[in-house]
């Protein structure tokens, strides 16, 4: 299997596993969810949703063990330039240290372990906003590059961090869910435009 097999189907593996068990998970909420008032992370606390926790943590963990071929698979981008090696190695660390993050969030659940998930949420964030920033500017370095894509992730590492700074002045729930969604939308941008001979503009 190559790298591009390997990256496309990491990615799909990834996103349709957090969709699929957060959608279960929302299933057995027991109360009114939505982005106005709840956490994403809200599906996963076992006080809050006590029959759906475990499928939000089990989607967060198989989501992030997915997630670290697919940051690894990106090498396949690498045109040998010192410069982009060097932004491509900082997108992959970046990225499987995401992973790991998500699977900590999972393990230490809100309800039950709020510090310690707090922690991992703001890390879990910042290497979001890292990933994006040197995927993107890795992705402009490939001759005949797929042009939108490295815009689109700068535009979502700069939402990222705003949105960050703002979590540490009121419960933006909504924010969550819109840095999680562009998230997901920029690895599927990644596994469908991944084909650094086209160029599309």
């Amino acid at each position: 299997m190559n790298n591009r097999s390997i990256l496309s189907i990491s990615g799909i593996t990834a996103v349709l596993a957090y969709l699929v068990f957060s959608s279960i998970a929302f299933l057995y909420f027991p109360s009114t969810y939505g982005p106005l008032t709840n956490w994403l992370s809200d599906l996963g606390n076992p006080i809050k949703n006590p029959s759906g926790a475990i499928f939000y943590k089990l989607g967060g963990i198989l989501t992030s063990i997915a997630l670290v071929p697919f940051f690894v698979a990106l090498y396949r981008w690498n045109t040998g330039e010192k410069k982009m090696r060097i932004l491509l190695s900082v997108a992959q660390v970046a990225g499987i240290l995401f992973a790991v993050s998500f699977i900590m969030t999972a393990l230490f659940p809100l309800g039950v372990n709020d510090s310690i998930h707090s922690l991992f949420s703001i890390m879990l964030f910042i290497f979001i906003g890292f990933f994006e920033l040197f995927s993107a500017s890795a992705i402009r370095r490939i001759p005949n590059r797929v042009k939108l894509v490295p815009y689109f992730g700068f535009s979502i590492a700069i939402v990222n961090f705003m949105l960050g700074v703002s979590f540490n002045f009121v419960d933006f729930f909504f924010g969550e869910w819109i840095m999680i969604g562009m998230f997901i939308s920029y690895i599927v941008a990644l596994v469908i435009l991944q084909d650094p001979k086209r160029n599309l503009n």
